[in-house]
């Protein structure tokens, strides 16, 4: 898992390092722990005030929305959850590229405890819109583009999450997972597109319109804060996870050398 050391520039090499083994330097897991050990506690501090801030402002002080009440205030969980499930697995396309051509392992690792948050995060955007849905079109569920193709992606998720742990030899999951999911992320542009695409129950895009947002800065501005905190969190539980199989993975390698040593000494 560790990467090895770069040699010593010799006369008429360029001082630059060939980019593969440059981005392989920090696939040191003794470097990423100790880099993430100093960031953790900022970051869990910063997205849980971030998050905190958030939801106070949007629950306490927003506005109603004047049609749809105080239903609208299921807006603050159900539009980043939304951002994030789509953001996040982009992410997960690009750990899954460099996994295939660099043989990345930290994106390896990265991406298998990224998938099983990002279907968490995907099946909580469902379920909250389910619950706006259904006092605004008086139904939980509907076959609309948009709600179709994001269950897609959750079934996306769920398929890279088990994939990835479905081998014994784990560079074989990752390889099958990673390509999953660059083959799903062609779905990404229909989950964004459907509702200017198709005619669907769906409100089109209020908040990233070219021209202008569609929403009150009353209620814009708690909603933005509420997406920088939840992604602060989804960045801190990805790391937090990552950095507890990189400890696991070292523990195996730690205990099978040891049984191995024994096992040549008898």
């Amino acid at each position: 898992m560790d990467a090895r050391p770069l040699t010593p520039r010799k006369a008429g090499q360029p001082l630059t390092a060939p980019p593969a083994r440059s981005l392989h330097r920090f696939a040191n897991p003794g470097q990423f722990l100790r880099w993430t050990g100093r960031i953790m506690p900022w970051l869990w501090a910063l997205a849980l005030g971030v998050t905190a801030w958030g939801t106070i402002w949007a629950l306490g002080f927003a506005p109603a929305d004047w049609q749809q009440g105080e239903t609208v205030r299921i807006m603050y969980v159900h539009v980043p959850m939304a951002w994030l499930a789509m953001g996040g697995y982009l992410g997960l396309g690009i750990l899954s590229l460099m996994s295939l051509i660099w043989r990345h392992p930290l994106a390896d690792l990265s991406a298998r405890e990224l998938s099983p948050v990002g279907a968490a995060i995907t099946a909580l955007c469902l379920a909250t819109g389910s619950l706006w849905g259904k006092p605004m079109w008086g139904t939980w569920w509907v076959w609309d583009a948009r709600l179709t193709s994001v269950l897609v992606l959750f079934f996306l998720w769920l398929g890279h999450a088990a994939l990835v742990r479905a081998f014994d030899e784990t560079d074989r999951g990752a390889r099958a997972g990673a390509i999953l999911a660059l083959v799903g992320l062609v779905n990404l542009p229909v989950v964004k597109f459907s509702v200017d695409w198709w005619n669907t129950l769906h409100q089109p895009a209020s908040v990233t319109r070219l021209d202008a947002p569609g929403m009150h800065v009353d209620m814009l501005y708690p909603l933005l804060v509420c997406t920088l905190g939840f992604s602060l969190l989804l960045a801190a539980v990805v790391l937090a996870r990552t950095r507890a199989a990189v400890m696991e993975r070292r523990i195996w390698a730690l205990e099978t050398a040891r049984a191995r040593r024994a096992d040549v000494a008898a």
